[in-house]
């Protein structure tokens, strides 16, 4: 059986780039490695580095550009259409007028997602209720991070594979519950490769789980990398 080469996590370079402000995409992008990837280290630099956050925030905002007086006029005049018509305008609508507003749009949503987006824009777009757009997806994707930092916290400290039965609870039962998710996900065919390679890299194992008849060892010493 080949021996999937891992990364060891956190990688510093990526930690380094993102404490100066790089966001993930941005980091994945420069270096060539799957965002889901920079995610899982990120999150667990971020899990091992309380002030993390705090100081790629602060870089951040330091890099935030200037926004011109052409871009506070285009802010008020999106606010004036979508109090006026109910709706976002679209960057692949009929009129050029409305596509020109959707395509600045489109940008300040992107600058958002990536925290960049300069204070006046967030201030001022923030009388329109869910102007940044579905968020859920983002939301999901940090979720995931977070569970697979999680369950590779929880079986480096020497924890069999957690269950999903509802007679398990606590910790156990919440990685249990991703966990089994994970596995049908892969046997349905509906697993994101990148998120597939990433168990692979980090969970060795996880697809076939405990074997048969064994039970958890409370005592065991931490996993070897």
């Amino acid at each position: 059986m080949a021996t999937v080469q891992r990364i060891a996590a956190p990688k510093a370079e990526w930690v380094l780039m993102y404490r100066g402000g790089l966001t993930r995409t941005r980091i994945a992008a420069l270096t060539g490695a799957p965002a889901s990837t920079v995610g899982y280290h990120l999150a667990v630099a971020r899990a091992e580095d309380p002030g993390l956050e705090a100081a790629h925030e602060e870089a951040v905002a330091g890099k935030t550009p200037r926004v011109s007086a052409h871009g506070l006029e285009r802010m008020q005049e999106l606010v004036a259409v979508v109090q006026e018509t109910g709706r976002y305008p679209s960057p692949r609508a009929g009129t050029a007028a409305e596509r020109s507003l959707g395509v600045w749009l489109e940008r300040r949503r992107r600058e958002a997602a990536e925290g960049t987006l300069a204070a006046e824009y967030r201030e001022g777009l923030g009388v329109l209720p869910g102007w940044r757009g579905a968020p859920r997806a983002a939301t999901d994707e940090a979720r995931w991070q977070d569970r697979l930092a999680a369950l590779v916290t929880y079986r480096a400290t020497g924890h069999d594979w957690p269950r999903h039965k509802a007679t398990v609870t606590g910790e156990e039962h919440e990685l249990g519950v991703w966990l089994h998710t994970q596995r049908y996900k892969h046997r349905r065919g509906e697993l994101a490769p990148a998120k597939a390679q990433l168990l692979d890299e980090s969970l060795p194992g996880w697809r076939a789980g405990r074997q048969r008849g064994r039970k958890p060892r409370a005592d065991a010493g931490p996993l070897e990398g």
